[in-house]
């Protein structure tokens, strides 16, 4: 199964890269794509749109981060990444990045959202799909979307929060303002997968099983008819690596 921008071999693990914006956010992201059996990796935010296509992923989460992108030395991407056709999903500060970059409106609130916020969707949407119109988000921000980028469509609001949450179909590309990737956010898991399996078309290989099956062949390929001599120190490291070499003679 292909996705927009087309995916890896079927020998491989579709991935989804998650752009890190200085915040802790990235790291619970990228474990949360994981969880929902789909392999992710942590990328600076200095990457160039040459370098994601060299990873050839996906999907692209962008982190939250910063308080605003009018701060001065605000962090920003390499703006040719949002035209390479590859889904992308920006959160908080990503959602922000995104629709400043596109020519949307960011504004800097009076009032800050931090904490659960009353979440109200409209309109037909990918990521919400199937979810209650009316639930509770987790939210971490002062500036806000006040007007979506041509092409986009608001499928959600807050208080606080004019577009809370939008989409391009075509485009493939998603902004969420709250964080789906924390439990306060009840069904934002769901949200995830909406974007890797639907948007992203990413397959859920990524398992335990798949995992030791892959090592286990890249080290029979490299080893081939040779001698493997491996030395056990006790630690994670070396008895991993024990343990998929004995793999190797059953």
């Amino acid at each position: 199964m292909a996705g927009p921008a087309g995916q890896a071999s079927a020998g491989d693990f579709d991935k989804v890269i998650v752009v890190d914006f200085g915040a802790q956010y990235a790291q619970l992201i990228a474990r949360r794509v994981r969880e929902a059996h789909v392999f992710s990796e942590i990328v600076p935010r200095s990457i160039t749109a040459a370098e994601v296509r060299e990873l050839s992923p996906v999907g692209i989460i962008l982190s939250g981060g910063p308080a605003s992108v009018y701060a001065e030395g605000a962090y920003e991407i390499d703006p040719e990444i949002l035209e390479l056709g590859i889904p992308t999903l920006g959160i908080c500060y990503g959602h922000q990045i995104i629709a400043h970059g596109l020519g949307g409106e960011v504004t800097r609130n009076d009032v800050a959202e931090y904490g659960r916020a009353d979440l109200a969707t409209s309109g037909e949407s990918l990521l919400l799909r199937g979810l209650p119109e009316e639930q509770v988000v987790w939210m971490s921000h002062r500036d806000a979307v006040a007007k979506a980028p041509d092409g986009f469509v608001v499928t959600a609001a807050t208080k606080d929060s004019p577009v809370a949450a939008m989409e391009d179909g075509n485009r493939h590309i998603y902004g969420v303002q709250f964080h789906p990737e924390v439990v306060h956010t009840a069904r934002g898991q769901e949200m995830l997968k909406h974007f890797l399996y639907e948007a992203c078309r990413a397959r859920p290989l990524w398992t335990h099983a798949s995992i030791i099956e892959q090592s286990v062949g890249a080290v029979r390929a490299s080893v081939g008819d040779g001698t493997v001599i491996c030395g056990l120190s006790g630690g994670v490291d070396s008895s991993v690596a024990a343990a998929l070499v004995l793999s190797l003679i059953h």
